[in-house]
């Protein structure tokens, strides 16, 4: 195999800020930053840390034969230049290979934090991932195409500071957070981590734009879940209200019902006050809940599967269900199954935030845009999985749970979501052919599946401050 290049690495913990002393001692080698010095090749010099990895050695890659594949003229026409933070991740990565494929420069900003937080709770994805090394380098071979690959901490400002310098993007798409309700409800510390990452995090980034990107477009991944479920329709991010004879357009009101939605209102309230007080240009994509796992681009090769979560921590319901059924698992419906939701396929996740970087926001504004396609019930989504099931010879049981959630579940629900559909968003809505396409996936993958990892486990209720250890 020939030799395409070799990347001299040498042993360096970044100095100021030390993000990881939130996580576990045992997971320091693992997750601690790495920070990469610009240069001319495809792959940056990387600074690696721990005693796990070999100081002063050789990153090589090797000739992977080439699929043929090749971006149309077209598509390469666009000279952006966007950073994925959270590339690695299951909205990320999929993002990622899409703007690559559509012609934008693209560099994914990740810690693999994710990947830790599996080892932690003694869970998998469905679907064996590659590392991300390998999954960048398979990109390359197939499409001709280099994704830049920046491994740290964004809590870290000297090593976001550097990587902004290094790359200087015209869009920075930020899925860099700790997304489950359920993990940062575990115990106390969970519950700071997720704050602390998602909120400096994103603080962070927000500088780094003001100090060394000024026009640079920020389009950050919010959640619908920001404004729980108010007896009224749900507005855009704003709403028009007449009281005491005077009217005004102001912040929809928020409700988060975790202390991860309280770290997606406190970014909002954040992005908000930045756009009005230094001009900053921002879309905050206010996401329902996503379902699917394959995208044209994750699709063209094993190395580039995403990842599936079906568990109680990370897992949502539409993938949870098609795994529960393609097991012989009842579907696990949290107390009445009311709790209606924004949903989403992946392959709409990524049309949308292609769709706010090509229009972007005007210096000093903050857009809001909801980001979904489709309205459902657990209880709808439960009948739809069954039917599925039937349509393929499997018998589908459903059982109600005590829901772990402090929640509705009888409520109205109506969400307003046309700034999408106007900007050009072509959805793809849940279909039986699309119900049969993932349930065959998770039938294709089920020895992957942990049956102890289906049921719920974390009570809002239950949270405290002593530390919840996992077992075996």
């Amino acid at each position: 195999m020939a030799h395409l290049l070799s990347t001299s690495c040498t042993l360096k913990i970044a100095p100021g800020c030390k993000p990881h002393s939130r996580l576990t001692q045992d997971s320091l080698a693992f997750s601690a930053s790495f920070s990469f010095q610009a240069s001319k090749s495809p792959f940056k010099s990387i600074r690696l840390p721990g005693e796990r990895f070999r100081t002063n050695s050789t990153l090589q890659e090797t000739t992977i034969p080439s699929s043929g594949f090749r971006a149309s003229s077209g598509e390469d026409s666009k000279a952006e230049k966007v950073m994925v933070i959270g590339g690695d991740g299951y909205c990320g990565w999929a993002t990622a290979l899409h703007l690559s494929k559509k012609g934008y420069e693209v560099a994914i900003v990740d810690s693999l934090v994710r990947r830790l937080f599996d080892q932690q709770l003694g869970i998998d994805s469905l679907t064996p991932i590659s590392s991300i090394h390998n999954r960048v380098r398979r990109w390359k071979a197939l499409t001709g195409k280099n994704i830049e690959l920046y491994i740290g901490d964004i809590c870290d400002f000297e090593f976001l500071s550097e990587t902004f310098k290094s790359f200087e993007p015209d869009a920075v798409v930020h899925f860099g957070e700790q997304r489950s309700a359920p993990y940062s409800m575990i115990d106390r510390s969970r519950a700071v981590f997720t704050q602390n990452n998602n909120v400096i995090g994103t603080l962070n980034v927000l500088f780094a734009i003001k100090e060394y990107r000024d026009q640079c477009h920020l389009v950050k991944l919010g959640t619908m879940g920001e404004y729980g479920t108010p007896n009224i329709d749900i507005e855009e991010g704003y709403i028009t209200i007449t009281h005491n004879g005077r009217t005004d357009t102001l912040p929809y009101p928020k409700q988060g019902s975790s202390f991860y939605h309280l770290s997606k209102v406190h970014d909002s309230n954040n992005i908000a006050f930045t756009c009005k007080a230094w001009g900053i240009r921002a879309t905050d994509l206010n996401q329902g809940v996503v379902y699917g796992v394959k995208t044209e681009e994750t699709d063209m090769h094993e190395e580039l599967c995403n990842r599936l979560d079906y568990d109680g921590v990370f897992g949502t319901a539409l993938n949870r269900f098609c795994v529960q059924a393609a097991v012989g698992h009842p579907l696990t419906v949290y107390g009445k199954g009311g709790q209606t939701r924004g949903y989403l396929d992946i392959r709409d996740t990524v049309q949308c935030v292609e769709l706010a970087i090509a229009n972007p926001a005007r210096s000093g504004e903050f857009r809001v845009f909801n980001q979904f396609t489709e309205q459902f019930s657990v209880n709808e989504l439960a009948a739809l999985v069954t039917k599925a099931g039937k349509n393929l010879g499997i018998e589908v049981q459903t059982t109600s749970v005590p829901n772990p959630r402090v929640e509705a579940e009888e409520h109205y629900y109506n969400a307003k979501h046309t700034k999408l559909v106007e900007l050009g968003l072509q959805p793809h809505l849940l279909s039986e052919s699309l119900l049969d396409s993932l349930l065959n996936f998770a039938i294709e993958y089920k020895d992957r599946v942990d049956i102890k990892q289906i049921m719920p486990s974390v009570s809002w209720k239950g949270i405290g401050a002593k530390p919840k250890t996992v077992t075996a």
